[in-house]
């Protein structure tokens, strides 16, 4: 059976693996006339740089055998080339400067001697020693961006020394403040160490760039860099000592596309579930067929564009996507726009619960319930033909009391709280058909006309605010 170190291939390997620990090893073929004592020895040294190769040669006493013609080789692609070829000095040694390379595989030196009347052929195989070097990594760009804009980051890598280095480097990311890096991009810098990455964050975002280790470089990790995103609209700045709504509600999806960009579409599967025993039930006096799911884009109050949704009456959610979307166009915003099933299931309202809606400054439509403050008394919102925008700011004034709270209904804000038919906001409402049925009284609600400024009520209603 032929021992291990007969198999080229396994000799490579063994020999590349002593090169990356750092040691130059010296192996004798087995198969071959017994070594006398024929060396190989290089000191570890930095890629692209020479190191002084020593082979020394040996009789079996240990003696300097001088005079002998040593041949040095390089393997290069598989095949051997000569290096030099010289005759052993004094100290039975021949020292050969030999650039190392940054593959150990390219690393593969050996020495051999032919032999002579006294002295045996010899032949040594070893593989030059790799000093790693360090490894620079950074990654710079803007500071900042505005919302949906792209910012383009610079990675540069180098040696320590400041050599360019090509190769692959992964890029980071994660929210400012989110432990767990995630969404990895790889980019490949060039032969001046460069690369560039064209990013869209849509909130505050770190990046940092890492660069893999190899045979002859040090793993190397940039610092971070933070892109501040910024919002492309104004924020929405509140009188001092404004209360915030006493339910909080995560940020809904930021909008894609250009403006308003309104979809209707009938109830899907999954949103009729959900609304299902919520802000529908049975007896209600319009069914799925009559509803639509309106999905809109809308400025936040942080200056942020949103993608919001309702449900809302066939015949009326047009006007309201015609409302919203002049809404969006002027930048008026609104706090959040969701399903207010969301809100779950009111016993005291017998539908979605709306105090928890208006706690949470949430715009919506349909909600198959009673009037707020009056059990019983079917609320127009059960036909799917009025809507309710930034209660909190625009409060109710019901029988019972002012809800959701009593600090604004004194106040005013030209963007986001009205108190008077020429608001813009009650404008861009009536230019729809949308009346501000009871004005003051309950400022957030609106109703759908259907036609000549006729409003659907229940009977009870007439005369009275019914939210």
């Amino acid at each position: 059976m032929p021992s291990l170190l007969q198999t080229p291939l396994r000799l490579l390997v063994l020999l590349v693996c002593a090169a990356l620990a750092g040691a130059a090893l010296t192996v004798v073929p087995a198969g071959a006339a017994p070594a006398p004592g024929l060396s190989l020895e290089a000191p570890a040294r930095y890629a692209d740089t020479a190191t002084p190769l020593t082979a020394t040669l040996r009789d079996d006493a240990g003696a300097p055998v001088t005079g002998a013609e040593v041949v040095v080789e390089r393997r290069r692609g598989g095949e051997w080339a000569e290096v030099a070829r010289a005759l052993t000095d004094e100290a039975g040694a021949v020292v050969v400067d030999v650039v190392v390379a940054r593959a150990p595989k390219d690393n593969v030196v050996r020495a051999s001697f032919a032999g002579d009347a006294t002295h045996p052929a010899a032949e040594v195989t070893t593989v030059l020693p790799l000093r790693k070097r360090g490894s620079d990594l950074r990654l710079g760009g803007p500071g900042k961006v505005v919302d949906e804009r792209s910012v383009d980051l610079a990675v540069r890598w180098t040696t320590g020394s400041g050599t360019p280095v090509a190769g692959r480097v992964t890029v980071q990311s994660k929210p400012r403040g989110a432990k767990a890096w995630s969404d990895p991009v790889r980019v490949r810098t060039d032969d001046q160490g460069r690369a560039s990455l064209t990013v869209r964050p849509r909130v505050d975002t770190v990046y940092r760039a890492l660069a893999p280790a190899k045979a002859w470089l040090e793993r190397s990790v940039s610092g971070t860099h933070l892109v501040d995103n910024r919002p492309p609209g104004t924020p929405v700045a509140l009188p001092a000592g404004a209360p915030r709504p006493r339910i909080s509600l995560p940020r809904q999806p930021r909008a894609t596309g250009e403006g308003a960009r309104p979809v209707v579409t009938a109830i899907p599967d999954g949103v009729w579930k959900q609304m299902t025993g919520r802000s529908w039930h049975a007896g209600c006096p319009v069914g799925r067929s009559g509803l639509r799911l309106l999905r809109i884009n809308y400025w936040g109050f942080d200056g942020y564009r949103y993608r919001g949704e309702l449900v809302a009456a066939t015949g009326a959610v047009g006007q309201m996507a015609g409302a919203l979307g002049q809404m969006y166009r002027e930048q008026l915003p609104i706090r959040a726009m969701y399903r207010v099933d969301r809100f779950g299931w009111s016993k005291r309202l017998g539908g979605a619960d709306d105090y928890a809606s208006m706690a949470a400054d949430n715009t919506s439509a349909f909600n198959c319930r009673d009037v707020v403050g009056r059990p019983g008394v079917r609320s127009p919102h059960s036909y799917g033909r009025s809507l309710d925008v930034n209660p909190w700011e625009n409060p109710y004034r019901s029988q019972q009391g002012t809800v959701p709270n009593t600090w604004w209904p004194s106040r005013s804000h030209p963007r986001v709280a009205w108190r008077s038919s020429a608001h813009a906001v009650v404008s861009a409402m009536r230019a729809h058909g949308l009346r501000w049925t009871y004005g003051v009284q309950d400022a957030h609600h609106f109703d759908a006309s259907a036609g000549a400024g006729r409003v659907v009520l229940d009977p009870r209603c007439a005369g009275v605010v019914c939210e």
